[in-house]
């Protein structure tokens, strides 16, 4: 569990923020259902299943959103230059932008900006980029759609001292979209950006991740899988305990340019 002062109190106010309205059971049970669709059946991501109740969209941002947050921080921690100063964080397909938080805190950027496609995960993502301190905004966009104005031109974006995050974000794509956004990635690496891309090691196989890695190697980057004793914070812990999860390690695969 992170020490950090700003962590720790954006951990509190998460749960104010989302135990309001909602007991921990009813998150619990919000967070059972929503695990079975965010671990085996991802393609319900795409459609919203994941935040298409209150309950499973505190469960999301209360359990999942941590979760995110340290799994990016001790990933950056294991890469060379993972925490190197950057001037600048794009966050695509943001969710609750703890992600993006979490390199914009190790790279002290002077800036964050998110995109993502769902309304709620805009305001979660402003509001988590608020509690951390971090000038920022975020933008309704699709990440793969393929053309402007629904799509953040990503290449363009690419230059020295940017650092652009794709986290949870890619497998929830289809196939085409995947690859609009890898084209988009390798350009803005061509131009200078840093890249990350970061998917859950899953049950289910990733089809297209060997690709991707392959590409990324051609680049010049690097692919790793990640096993972290797992901490989490008490609020999480017992979340997990009470929906019926046993997390020993947090896990994580990721891409790096």
């Amino acid at each position: 569990m992170s020490t950090d002062p700003l962590v720790t109190r954006w951990l509190g106010a998460l749960e104010e923020r989302h135990l309001a309205d909602l007991t921990m059971s009813e998150v619990a049970r919000a967070l059972r259902a929503l695990s079975s669709c965010y671990v085996e059946r991802r393609a319900k991501l795409a459609e919203g299943g994941a935040l298409s109740s209150n309950g499973k969209r505190a469960a999301f941002a209360l359990f999942y959103g941590p979760q995110h947050l340290l799994v990016t921080q001790e990933i950056l921690k294991g890469l060379p230059s993972g925490t190197d100063p950057v001037d600048d964080v794009i966050d695509l397909g943001c969710g609750t932008g703890a992600a993006g938080a979490a390199w914009a805190l190790a790279g002290r950027a002077r800036s964050i900006r998110g995109f993502d496609r769902h309304p709620w995960a805009i305001a979660e993502a402003s509001w988590t980029y608020r509690q951390f301190q971090l000038p920022g905004r975020v933008t309704h966009a699709n990440i793969a759609a393929p053309r402007r104005p629904h799509r953040p031109e990503v290449a363009s974006l690419g230059r020295r001292g940017t650092a652009i995050l794709a986290a949870y974000s890619a497998n929830e794509l289809a196939p085409e979209g995947r690859a609009i956004l890898l084209t988009s990635l390798l350009e803005a690496h061509a131009a200078g950006a840093r890249i990350l891309v970061i998917e859950p090691i899953a049950r289910r196989a990733l089809p297209w991740w060997g690709d991707w890695q392959s590409a990324v190697e051609r680049a010049g980057g690097r692919a790793d899988e990640w096993r972290f004793a797992v901490d989490l914070p008490p609020t999480q812990l017992a979340l997990a305990r009470a929906a019926g999860l046993a997390p020993r390690e947090l896990t994580a695969r990721s891409l790096f340019l």
